[in-house]
């Protein structure tokens, strides 16, 4: 806590430009589920993700900017840097996921038949949106590291892109159980044992990283991440093999879309968006691996 004397509101969390950004992002995110809990609606499993994203990504702006301007986080036993750096990547991965979700499914330009003030309603919540992943992501411009700059982990390159890998992950997840038929090749197993061990592992370093214990392993924490991450482009190298021939080539798949395939119930559908999220993880991971060797970082930001 600050010393007695001191000044017991920080107002630079909310006058800086990292203040105002996140004083946007509570305003964006609060008038986007407003409109539509109003009268925009959602329904079925989109409409309820989107609303999840929106209240969620607003409770935890409004728990940081409360903490910030109180200098509540410092009584906090968490890395405060690494925690708001790694929510605020996530975040924008979420709110542009949202942003393009909500008007795919539920934006019409005709009235006909949910009326044109539930379309007027819609339509402004998808610009409010659009507007909330801006914001999001003029955080994690204004936070990122510098180079050459001594900083959190989290803040770094190599740090966002572990929420950016462990993100995709999720996506490949959902892939898979959508019946992607994983289990018919024991290559396609060992497919989803590699996405499921690499995104174990992504997620125990942002969350060492988060709560700031780095300091208490008996192993160096930078050096066995990089040495994981190295670990991490092999496995996804042989998946990004390994999961096309398997799913693909005409003598263990099919290399077309089958036409009897119903459409949002077809395998073959799930297995081109895991090959393609696979091959965007493996870019991640590379290019993670490329930053990781010379950033500087410290676990107590």
């Amino acid at each position: 806590m600050e010393s007695t004397g001191g000044p017991y509101l920080n107002t630079a969390a909310v006058t800086a430009p990292v203040g105002i950004a996140r004083l946007l992002q509570m305003t964006f995110g609060c008038t986007t589920f407003s409109l539509v809990a109003h009268r925009g609606g959602f329904s079925a499993a989109y409409g309820t993700f989107c609303m999840f994203v929106w209240t969620f990504c607003f409770a935890i702006t409004v728990f940081i900017i409360a903490c910030e301007f109180t200098h509540l986080h410092s009584c906090l036993s968490i890395s405060w840097g690494n925690f708001t750096a790694a929510f605020a990547m996530l975040a924008t991965l979420m709110s542009v996921t949202a942003a393009v979700i909500y008007p795919l499914y539920f934006v019409q330009l005709g009235c006909y038949p949910i009326g044109c003030e539930v379309r007027d309603f819609r339509i402004a919540a998808s610009v409010f949106a659009g507007l909330l992943f801006v914001a999001y992501a003029t955080e994690v411009f204004l936070t990122r590291a510098k180079p050459g700059q001594v900083t959190s982990y989290m803040a770094t390159v190599s740090g966002l892109l572990k929420i950016v890998q462990a993100f995709v992950a999720c996506i490949i997840f959902g892939a898979l159980v959508n019946d992607s038929q994983y289990g018919k090749y024991v290559a396609t197993q060992w497919c989803v044992a590699v996405y499921s061990f690499c995104f174990v592992v992504t997620v125990v370093v942002v969350a060492f990283s988060v709560t700031g214990k780095t300091a208490l392993l008996w192993f160096p924490f930078e050096r066995s991440v990089v040495i994981y991450t190295f670990g991490a482009v092999l496995l996804y190298l042989s998946a990004a093999v390994i999961w096309p021939v398997f799913c693909f080539d005409s003598k263990y798949g099919s290399p077309q879309r089958p036409g009897l395939c119903a459409k949002g119930k077809c395998p073959w559908d799930s297995q081109l968006v895991i090959a393609i999220f696979t091959y965007v993880n493996l870019l991640l991971y590379v290019v993670d691996l490329a930053y990781s060797q010379r950033i500087r970082f410290v676990s107590h930001l």
